[in-house]
Order: C-alpha cells, then structure tokens, then sequence
C-alpha cells in the first residue's frame, strides 16, 4: 500500500479548514485510490476516509470528485506524486484477481450499504 502525505481542506461550520497532514495513496487488495485525512480529536480515526470498498476510485479524478462532494478537496498534486500513485497502481495491476471464497466473501463485505 502506497502513502503520501497532502493537504486537504474542507469547510466545515462556516470556516475552512486544512489538513496538512492528510494521506493519500492506492490500496492493492482494494484496487482502489484512498484519501484519508482529519482525524478524530478522541479516535484517530479519519474524518474523511474515501477508498474502502473495492475498486471503488479507479481514478485519482475519482477520487478527487468523492471528495469534493462531501465537501472537501486537495490541491493539484505535482506532477511526480501523482506519477508516483499511477505507478503504485500500475505495478500493483499484476496482482491475481481474488477469485476464492475469500474473496468473494470479501467482496460481498464491501458492496456499499
């Protein structure tokens, strides 16, 4: 799994904000593009969690529009971070398909609620 640390901002009660330290990146068993970013003051948990269901952003525009809708959004990544999250896809696409029962268990976990 990839991880690259971004800033992601979002308005939230009138005020923006920034998250300096959010992280995105793809996710190989999911074949996804992820976004994760504002943690939780008591869980740690993201915030914002985009990318955790299978191939569910396929796309870094995707995922860019997901965020967008909820009311968030990440700058322009350069060029060779986005390169770099192409690539990750790229060499992860070589992965066999999960084609057992686990995965079929696992893909039935996933389907959006």
């Amino acid at each position: 799994m990839s991880r690259y640390t971004i800033t992601v901002t979002g308005i939230g009660t009138g005020q923006r904000r920034s998250d300096p330290d959010a992280v995105i990146g793809y996710d190989p068993p999911l074949r996804t593009y992820f976004l994760q970013a504002f943690p939780h003051e008591e869980t740690d948990e993201p915030g914002l969690w985009l990318g955790t269901h299978d191939r569910v952003f396929e796309t870094l525009e995707d995922l860019r529009c997901a965020a967008i809708s909820r009311g968030y959004d990440f700058v322009r990544l350069p060029p060779d971070l986005a390169a770099k999250l192409v690539d990750d896809k790229a060499a992860a696409s070589g992965r066999p398909e999960r084609d057992d029962i686990l995965g079929d268990m696992l893909k039935h976990l996933n389907q959006p609620k």
